[in-house]
């Protein structure tokens, strides 16, 4: 298994779900992940999925693209994380020269939902919120972990 590029540089992470996908970056220094935007993935449309994607990549010049991958509790790969495997390939086709890696993706959700509770937000607010908290939660993740124990370059 690989980890992550450690020579530095801004990383660009994604919460890639059916209906959205939350977006979140980091300094090139990796002190800081933050949020970024939240996609409505709209399966009719992937070409415009993609196509966002493309324009964030272009703005923000990730070294590197961490997609989260949904592995269960008991650390099996189910049939989300197949289907983020496909995705992942398309990904790494769009992206060209970037790399993309693939990080455990175990609860990232509910200490998204966490953190936005703590800060005092409401179901309403946290519900755009949530996916870039997500995001935010996989680079943070990807970031303490960048030896590769739970990250696999693709």
């Amino acid at each position: 298994m690989a980890g992550l590029n450690t020579a530095g540089g801004v990383l660009l992470a994604l919460d890639w779900g059916m209906a959205r996908i939350g977006v979140a970056a980091c300094d090139a220094q990796r002190i800081l992940a933050y949020p970024v935007d939240t996609i409505q993935n709209t399966p009719k449309d992937p070409a415009q999925v993609m196509r966002r994607v493309r324009e964030l990549v272009a703005e923000y010049e990730p070294v590197e693209v961490v997609l989260g991958l949904p592995i269960s509790l008991q650390g099996d790969e189910g049939i989300a994380a197949r289907a983020m495997r496909e995705v992942a390939k398309s990904l790494a086709v769009e992206l060209g020269d970037v790399a993309l890696t693939l990080v455990d993706e175990r609860l990232t959700s509910a200490t998204a939902h966490q953190r936005l509770s703590q800060a005092g937000k409401n179901s309403r607010q946290r519900r755009g919120m949530i996916d870039q908290m997500a995001a935010v939660a996989i680079l943070e993740q990807a970031l303490a972990e960048g030896n590769g124990t739970t990250s696999e370059e693709l």
